[in-house]
């Protein structure tokens, strides 16, 4: 059906420029599309690169907040024995 529409009239333009503003409208869709998706890639890229960060941070900030709980603890120990041991007059 479509090839009987060029031939039946319903077109002003002639053939051969209809052709070839169909070819370039194409061709620039297809640019914008490949850029498009070139654009999503990246993003998504992009994202995944974040996520993967902030699980390494935030795996890196608990260990660290586990490391201070640890020797706040044992500075605690320690504090407890130091008051234990009597001060010499000297």
């Amino acid at each position: 059906m479509a090839g009987t529409q060029a031939t039946d009239g319903t077109f002003k333009s002639p053939l051969r420029k209809l052709v070839r503003f169909f070819q370039r409208s194409r061709d620039q869709w297809k640019r914008k599309h490949h850029a498009l998706k070139k654009d999503i890639k990246r993003e998504q890229n992009q994202r995944l690169a974040v996520e993967r960060s902030r699980q390494y941070w935030r795996g890196k900030a608990a260990l660290a907040e586990r490391r201070v709980c640890e020797l706040e603890a044992e500075l605690g120990v320690l504090k407890k024995r130091v008051r234990r041991i009597p001060v010499s007059a000297e």
